[in-house]
């Protein structure tokens, strides 16, 4: 199987705004390089999560999707791997959905009653996220 590679302006011609709004964002930390122990025992945030979770804010602003939505929400998730390295899809949700609530795009991620994830069949090191209304 041939696997291309995706552009983030390819992946933002899908985007649309209304009812529902697509954002595309950066590829997430693992949940794995998110949190740290500090010396203490104490957990924090990683300074990539930190980044992470800025480029996300930054992202946001750019693209204008809806803002502090309310209510059931669903949330459909294509992931464009990096690289052919394999991934557990599991390991990005933490810090993905936290970065998202972190920019105010929701109130909180218990909003989210209906969540999907896949994998592109595409490489471009990046997630678009769909966002609707349940």
């Amino acid at each position: 199987m041939v696997t291309e590679k995706l552009s983030r302006n390819d992946a933002l011609a899908g985007a649309n705004q209304g009812s529902e709004g697509t954002i595309v964002l950066p590829w997430p930390p693992s949940v794995n390089h998110y949190w740290r122990r500090s010396k203490n025992g104490m957990m924090h945030i990683s300074a990539e999560g930190v980044a992470f979770r800025e480029a996300v804010h930054w992202q946001v602003l750019q693209q204008c999707p809806l803002k502090s939505l309310q209510g059931d929400l669903s949330v459909d998730i294509e992931a464009f791997m990096p690289d052919r390295r394999r991934r557990d899809l599991d390991n990005i949700l933490k810090a993905l959905l936290d970065a998202i609530t972190h920019a105010g795009v929701w109130m909180d991620d218990s909003q989210i009653v209906d969540l999907r994830i896949r994998k592109a069949k595409t490489i471009g090191g990046m997630v678009k996220v769909k966002i609707s209304q349940s």
